[in-house]
């Protein structure tokens, strides 16, 4: 697993009552988990694919 150099931060639907959140962090790459099982499965994605996801979803 990559190290993670910033804080997890909580997607903002997670407020809303959503019970499919993650979380993300960024290292040498971006980490998304699954807020309600942080200690789970841990995806591991290049920054420039998390920020062209980011971009096709909105």
């Amino acid at each position: 697993m990559d190290e993670v150099t910033s804080p997890w931060r909580k997607s903002t639907y997670s407020a809303n009552g959503g019970s499919s959140c993650v979380e993300v962090a960024a290292g040498g790459n971006v980490m998304i988990r699954d807020t309600t099982d942080r200690g789970g499965v841990t995806l591991s994605v290049p920054a420039a694919t998390w920020a062209n996801f980011l971009c096709n979803i909105k």
